[in-house]
């Protein structure tokens, strides 16, 4: 059993009757937190991280799902960072563009942990998790960012994640982000994809839809 799962009933707020919020009640403690990153390659370990964006889930008095605060940065590669050029040219990014501002890892994360952590509170939560479409290959450069720069209270659980190519597939046989909106009615500009910012907010929309669309179908938690 990780220590990360919660196995006591002293820190879950289903069962211990601490949540601030009903979110906290709905993914047993966890805070969804949608991310996107743009990369320079598919090696986490070696390849640079170029944007990333975050949104936060909240939820309203009816008990539906939705997107909040978006926080997005574009990076600086890390020393030694390797860059595919192929990589640029799939996502558009000009490292040498004027008007890039970027910044480095370590502040761009640590923003971003900073507004997490205070969503987490107010919602009563225990921790993130993070949601990405293809998300194992978010968490990974983000996790290798956390190890390089040496950040500590990272706000999202080290291994769990929710990933919408899974629940797109699931709920509309899509698992193509933007085909994927497209069966859930979220309009999607192809020409915007690939920007950390857009897609995380699309992949917002998309997480929501489905969560808000299973518990109008009966699922869990039920409709009062």
């Amino acid at each position: 059993m990780s220590e990360f799962d919660f196995d006591d009933e002293e820190r879950d707020p289903v069962t211990s009757g601490k949540a601030k919020s009903p979110l906290a009640y709905r993914f047993r403690g966890f805070l969804p937190v949608v991310v996107d990153v743009e990369t320079g390659g598919f090696n986490a370990a070696t390849d640079a991280l170029l944007e990333i964006a975050a949104t936060t889930i909240n939820m309203d008095d009816d008990g539906l799902v939705y997107p909040d605060q978006t926080s997005f940065f574009r990076i600086e590669p890390f020393e030694g960072a390797n860059i595919e050029a192929a990589a640029l040219e799939f996502t558009g990014i000009k490292l040498d563009h004027p008007l890039r501002q970027a910044v480095s890892e370590e502040h761009a994360l640590g923003e971003i942990f900073k507004q997490i952590r205070k969503a987490i509170k107010s919602a009563g939560c225990k921790r993130a998790v993070l949601v990405g479409h293809n998300a194992f290959f978010d968490l990974g450069f983000l996790n290798a960012a956390v190890a390089r720069t040496d950040l500590k209270r990272n706000p999202f659980h080290p291994f769990s994640c929710f990933d919408t190519a899974t629940l797109g597939g699931l709920a509309y046989g899509q698992t193509v982000l933007a085909k994927a909106c497209s069966a859930a009615g979220i309009d999607f500009d192809g020409r915007e994809a690939h920007s950390a910012r857009y897609d995380t907010e699309k992949t917002a929309d998309l997480f929501c839809t489905i969560v808000n669309r299973w518990r109008e179908m009966g699922g869990w938690p039920p409709v009062e």
